[in-house]
Formats: C-alpha cells, sequence, structure tokens
C-alpha cells in the first residue's frame, strides 16, 4: 500500500452532490490521532473523441481549526455573489431565453429580409407572439 493510501483512511460520514457534469463528494474521515476533518472532491466527467470518458478529480482538504474562517469567506463571497447577481443562473448553457448576437441576422434572413446588425432585430425578435408562428 502507497503512502498516499494509507493517509486516506475511511469515510466516517459521506454526501454527494450532483450538479450536471460535476460531483461533489464531501466526506468526513479522520486522522492518525483520531480527529476529523473534511475532504471536498470535485469529480468532472469528460467526454473523449471514441465516446468513452474519463473522470478529472480536484480534492480540498479541511482540518477543523480552519472551519470557521472558512465558512466566514465562503458565506461572505456567496452573499456577494447573489446580492449582485441574484440567485438565477446567467450562462448560455444555462439561461433559457439566451440569445446568440447573430441569431436574430439569421431569422430576418431566413424570413426573405435583410441582415440587420443594430439592436432594432433584436427588439423586433422579442415582440414575437408565439402563437404567429
Amino acid at each position: 500500500m502507497s503512502d498516499h493510501g494509507m493517509m486516506e483512511k475511511e469515510e466516517i460520514f459521506s454526501k454527494v452532490l450532483r450538479a450536471g457534469r460535476r460531483t461533489y463528494f464531501f466526506d468526513v474521515r479522520a486522522t492518525k490521532a483520531g480527529d476529523y476533518y473534511l475532504t471536498i472532491t470535485e469529480s468532472k466527467k469528460f467526454t473523449n473523441d471514441d465516446g468513452s470518458f474519463h473522470y478529472k478529480k480536484h480534492k480540498i482538504y479541511l482540518y477543523k481549526e480552519d472551519f470557521s474562517e472558512f465558512n466566514e469567506i465562503l458565506r461572505e463571497m456567496t452573499d456577494y455573489i447573489i446580492a449582485e447577481k441574484g440567485d438565477e443562473v446567467i450562462s448560455e448553457r444555462h439561461q433559457k431565453d439566451f440569445k446568440k448576437d447573430d441569431y436574430s441576422d439569421n431569422v430576418d434572413l431566413a424570413e426573405g429580409g435583410e441582415s440587420t446588425a443594430s439592436s432594432d432585430s433584436a427588439e423586433k425578435f422579442t415582440d414575437i407572439n408565439f402563437e404567429d408562428i
């Protein structure tokens, strides 16, 4: 058994958070002295060109002496993000009504119109009544 394998003690308490291609593992483990610490592992799935897949893992070891400050800073950072941007996810992948810049141009061209790069075309796009489609 390698030294690394000996450092990884059995889990005392574990929780899993699945989030799309990422999975987070929260594991309470015991030190050699019998005290507890936390490991947080992020595992991300990647697909190879041939269809097979592999995982990349990143691990954080968090010891009791750092819990208080870690929790304070984590809370401060998450509160800041929510206060600044709200709790709705804003990204191309997650946003329900996301429009690429050139999408409205393609709609105009498909309908026989001319391509326009102005904000007018984006406004026209948002005014579409879906019952007309």
